[in-house]
């Protein structure tokens, strides 16, 4: 919906709505924000990417879960859009996406009824879960049988001490088996997530997980009819993925699918790292020209400066994501002018639920009621801790309220 100040402008004829401006205190603050030409600078990015290397995007909706990013990450090429649980899949589906990737096992009735509902009410959504047990294949064979539906699934590899996914390639044959024989169920191919995979140099692990994959879709290939699903890759090693499964034998009929979420917005912290590796390491990355810009931001306030070499600012951990480092002050402003920020001259030391502890580098200009933006790490742990964030434009107009279904 958009977002309309309450502040009129005067005007000749009739008057109008001017936008709501952040450093003008026309909002309440905190709040979170994305930058829009950021934002679509990284969508377009990505689906560059993926229509570069001849592979598929399934951007994972877990990270914004917010509708209209959805609808313009479909609207720019992506081939389905991934998530986590039965009530993503709903949000995904209602929002209008045609094909939905649901990375997960879909256990419990209540769980198994919701699919069963979407797929009543959205017959032409492709809906896809991973199955990696034999329980859970016969449950979801029974469920969906008696109601003269079918489930496509996908079969999912795991790695020892990992989460979910068949541990040995025997056991997922066995298992592929097995499907081919019970009703309601239809193999569509092979799942996993690399990402779980760590330590000090985790990327020949990575690719023999990958190698290992594509010899069994292989195997596979026989249960599947029609095109075979190959998909993996989360925001750290989608280029590593491409590499390995582009040039592996792999079935006849292979659509390679990558799933980053975190790419959408990006941020300063541990999803720059990673992508600062992956164009050091791949070229077609350098060769697209431009990169991931940072486009999830946090606003706040100075609220108390109560001794010297300390500032307070009113956001917490019921604000931002706090996991992967504290937020830190990119921009400082006064009275809705920019001043001067010096590189470590304001820097976050501590977090509360409400509040931010700044420590203050001598000479510092800070005062209360100053505006304070800052940068964060791991997206996916800001956007989950706000109803709606604004969309804004480079001088932090007001453009969209964009509303998030978590």
């Amino acid at each position: 919906m958009k977002y309309q100040s309450a502040y009129l402008v005067p005007h000749k004829s009739a008057p109008i709505f001017t936008p709501a401006n952040l450093l003008h205190e026309d909002v309440c603050l905190p709040a979170a924000v994305i930058k829009k030409t950021a934002l679509e600078n990284n969508i377009r990015w990505m689906q560059r990417y993926a229509d570069t290397r001849g592979v598929s995007l399934a951007p994972h909706g877990k990270t914004s879960m917010t509708p209209w990013i959805f609808q313009q990450q479909q609207q720019a090429g992506a081939w389905a859009i991934g998530v986590g649980s039965a009530w993503q899949a709903s949000v995904a589906m209602a929002s209008g996406i045609h094909r939905v990737l649901m990375v997960n096992q879909l256990v419990g009735k209540a769980n198994m009824q919701l699919i069963s509902q979407l797929k009543a009410q959205f017959p032409t959504v492709d809906y896809l879960c991973c199955v990696d047990s034999l329980d859970n294949a016969r449950t979801l064979s029974a469920f969906f049988a008696a109601r003269h539906q079918t489930l496509d699934i996908l079969l999912e590899l795991g790695v020892p001490g990992g989460r979910c996914g068949c541990r040995h390639a025997e056991q997922a044959l066995a298992l592929a088996d097995v499907i081919s024989r019970l009703p309601a169920l239809r193999l569509r191919g092979l799942e996993l997530y690399e990402g779980v995979l760590h330590g000090e140099n985790p990327q020949p692990k990575v690719e023999a997980l990958l190698r290992d994959a594509a010899a069994l879709a292989c195997q596979l290939e026989r249960y599947v009819d029609g095109e075979f699903i190959l998909t993996g890759a989360g925001s750290v090693w989608y280029d590593v993925v491409c590499n390995v499964w582009l040039s592996a034998d792999k079935p006849a009929s292979c659509r390679v699918v990558i799933r980053p979420g975190c790419y959408v917005t990006h941020d300063e912290g541990i999803y720059l790292q990673a992508q600062e590796a992956i164009i050091a390491r791949d070229q077609t990355a350098c060769d697209l020209g431009g990169d991931l810009l940072s486009a999830l931001e946090l606003v706040a306030m100075v609220q108390s400066v109560p001794e010297s070499g300390r500032a307070i600012v009113n956001f917490g951990k019921r604000d931002s994501a706090f996991d992967a480092g504290f937020p830190q002050p990119i921009a400082h402003y006064r009275a809705g002018n920019a001043l001067n920020l010096p590189l470590k001259s304001l820097e976050t030391t501590g977090i509360m639920d409400q509040h931010a502890m700044l420590k203050i580098a001598p000479g510092a200009d800070v005062k209360v009621g100053d505006i304070l933006v800052f940068s964060t790490s791991h997206p996916c742990l800001t956007f989950d801790k706000w109803k709606a964030l604004l969309l804004v434009d480079d001088s932090y107009n007001v453009l969209e309220t964009l509303e998030t279904a978590f």
